[in-house]
């Protein structure tokens, strides 16, 4: 039996309260907070009933909660672990005793709030990190204006870090205050309860109202001080002009210590931050809620520039702020870290604010990336809240650096999954909303990869990254490869939608076969324009990131078993195949400097799911060999050496190998990917 019941009426209220509350950015935050319920079940080892805390696991989210995502635990056992609780020093190992307290088996693993759930005595809590809330609890006189606004109905309760001990101050205090509906924790956020999930959730939402109203009436104007002359937001194109000239380099900066994903953001609080006098001492205060700072660390790294400020000036001040970013992070961790801190995880900032451009989040992938920059907006809210009734005032630096490096957030991060092949990594493939394109932006996908399908026609991009997955794993772009603004576009829109870039496939192409006599100027120009200058375009725009970034990096070319083959009736194409082969070769002399690894792929015979058959090569080059166009694939697999048809997704995997972590020292190389066709052996 799991432990998990699915049919509970405890559990399928509190997952439907999770779900609401979770889909309001007002009320929590991605993976932040956590709910619980309390109900009886039957032991399945006895036959007898028991009574059971239900708890949201650690590390899930309550917008998308299921009840596989709850822990179950004995309510008796939670609560008996006060006798054996060692105090305040050792309440960690409080977590591991939780263990043994779970019922049945399955379900998520306990997080640390478990103790506040289980100890409290209503049936039913809410945890939340609300702006408005934290607003309050952040505040220099949050305890004063908590009686202020609420009165005796919710009641203050000092900063202390997450555990046990907390989970004790909340229950002696709900004891202590029948008459109260919730508390708000200092420089963390708020707990309600209930004696029903309707009036749990009816609580928790009147306590953040009733804030949200308080600060909206009460709250200073201008809290965040005037606005500063040349600092106001740039307009939008201008914005994103420059947000994407100076992507790389800020990649390589969030990176230096380990790859990074980046997402760019410019939201209107996020400018309007910015753009006020107040923004560089309350940056400096950095985060409050723990659920924060873990993302975002204890501080941001902020451009001291107005927005329009040459872009050689900003270029040079960014490089000096993150060595003093780096240094100043590092003296943090000496300051508090102890004989057995875990080692500092990296002195890059995760959060980097343009004044008038917006800001860029950083993470170990797209949605922890997107995240971090959610937070760091909840922040901004958290500020402007508090300054508009008091002084914001954040928990002192020194337990943000117990709660940044915590022994139990250290152990979990040892728990995660070995990354993917690719994880961390940005891909622009051309022509990938078909064939040959569509199996590479697939296999990259799978590997881990954040992925821009680039194709000419936008809708079909789009449908293909909608399969891949949602827009953390790949978006589509329109791009014609033949024109220089539209391939700037495609490498900017991957910028700004992950940070930077990391591997271009170029695999846009078509073919028109035809003899000598036969092939047109025009036909001879298309084919040239498309395979030949669109990849030249294409790598000279992303080889302008991956050089800013200093991260290396990978180009690839889908050239062509024609590339070294001469076969009939096909002209056009296989001199632009050559092209690219050779562009192979210059592009990995030019570049390796640069860490910038270039290789070639020569597939043949690639029939089923090739765009290229489908447009009326197929029929073509059938007629050619006088085969049905239906027995073409046939055909072509029984002149290999090998006698294998080759498939999309034979060049896809070439194209994996050839960009992974084993080929990191190939460069110049061209993969056949043919079955073997002897008279196109590389010599």
């Amino acid at each position: 039996m799991g432990g998990v019941s699915m049919v509970h009426e405890a559990v399928e209220a509190l997952v439907a309260r999770s779900n609401r509350l979770g889909a309001d950015p007002t009320v929590t935050n991605y993976a932040g907070g956590n709910t619980s319920a309390k109900g009886v079940d039957v032991d399945p080892a006895s036959g007898e009933p028991v009574e059971l805390v239900w708890v949201k696991g650690s590390g899930g989210d309550l917008g998308t909660l299921t009840p596989a995502g709850l822990a179950a635990l004995r309510l008796d056992r939670v609560r008996g672990l006060e006798a054996v609780y060692p105090g305040l020093e050792r309440e960690d190992e409080m977590v591991a005793a939780f263990d043994y307290c779970l019922h049945g088996t399955g379900g998520a693993a306990p997080s640390i709030d478990t103790s506040m759930h289980a100890l409290v005595e209503q049936p039913h809590v809410d945890h939340l990190h609300p702006d408005a809330g934290i607003a309050i609890a952040a505040a220099a006189d949050g305890e004063a204006l908590t009686e202020r606004i609420y009165g005796d109905r919710v009641v203050w309760v000092p900063w202390r870090r997450p555990g046990f001990q907390l989970g004790l101050d909340i229950r002696d205090i709900q004891r202590a205050n029948p008459q109260a509906v919730g508390c708000i924790l200092g420089g963390h956020g708020i707990t309600a309860w209930g004696a029903t999930s309707e009036e749990c959730e009816e609580r928790s939402l009147w306590i953040i109202r009733t804030a949200e109203a308080y600060i909206a009436e009460h709250g200073r104007p201008e809290p965040l001080g005037a606005v500063v002359p040349g600092f106001e937001p740039l307009e939008p194109a201008a914005r994103r002009a420059r947000a994407a000239a100076i992507a790389g380099q800020l990649r390589g900066i969030a990176s230096h210590d380990r790859p990074m994903v980046g997402c760019f953001s410019d939201d209107d609080d996020v400018l309007d931050f910015l753009a006020r006098s107040e923004h560089p001492r309350l940056a400096a205060l950095g985060s409050s809620c723990p659920d924060h700072f873990l993302r975002t660390k204890v501080r941001p790294l902020v451009l001291d520039l107005p927005g329009g400020a040459p872009l050689e000036d900003v270029r040079a001040r960014l490089a000096e702020l993150h060595e003093a970013y780096r240094a100043d992070y590092t003296a943090y961790y000496e300051r508090h870290a102890g004989p057995d801190s875990p080692a500092m995880r990296g002195a890059d900032p995760a959060i980097v604010l343009v004044p008038g451009v917006g800001m860029f989040s950083y993470g170990k992938d797209a949605q922890t990336a997107r995240v971090a920059g959610e937070f760091a907006i909840n922040a901004i809210h958290a500020m402007r809240g508090a300054e508009a009734l008091s002084t914001y005032e954040p928990i002192p630096e020194a337990e943000k650096f117990r709660i940044e490096y915590w022994a139990l957030e250290e152990a979990k991060l040892a728990r995660m999954p070995k990354p993917r092949s690719h994880a961390g990594r940005v891909a622009l493939v051309t022509g990938a909303a078909s064939g040959i394109g569509r199996a590479i932006a697939a296999r990259l996908a799978a590997d881990g990869a954040c992925v821009v399908i680039a194709d000419l026609s936008l809708e079909k991009a789009q449908e293909a990254a909608a399969e891949l997955g949602t827009a953390d794993v790949a978006i589509g772009v329109q791009c014609d490869v033949t024109q220089a603004d539209q391939v700037q576009a495609a490498v900017d829109a991957a910028v700004l939608a992950f940070g930077g870039l990391d591997l271009v496939v170029n695999n846009a192409g078509l073919s028109l076969s035809k003899t000598l006599l036969e092939t047109t100027e025009a036909d001879w120009d298309l084919q040239h324009d498309v395979m030949a200058k669109g990849s030249f375009l294409v790598s000279r725009a992303a080889a302008r990131v991956l050089i800013d970034q200093g991260l290396g990096g990978d180009i690839v070319y889908i050239s062509s078993k024609n590339a070294v083959f001469a076969g009939p009736n096909n002209i056009a194409y296989s001199a632009t195949k050559a092209d690219q082969a050779h562009q192979v070769r210059l592009l990995a002399a030019e570049l390796g400097s640069h860490g910038v690894r270039v290789n070639g792929i020569n597939p043949d015979g690639v029939v089923r799911g090739s765009g290229i058959f489908a447009g009326g090569w197929g029929a073509s080059r059938a007629k050619v060999y006088g085969v049905p166009e239906e027995e073409l694939g046939k055909y072509y697999a029984g002149r290999t050496l090998l006698g294998r048809e080759v498939l999309p997704e034979h060049v896809a995997n070439a194209v994996s190998v050839l960009t992974g972590p084993d080929l990191s020292h190939t460069t110049g190389l061209h993969v056949p990917v043919d079955s073997g066709v002897a008279a196109a052996f590389l010599r």
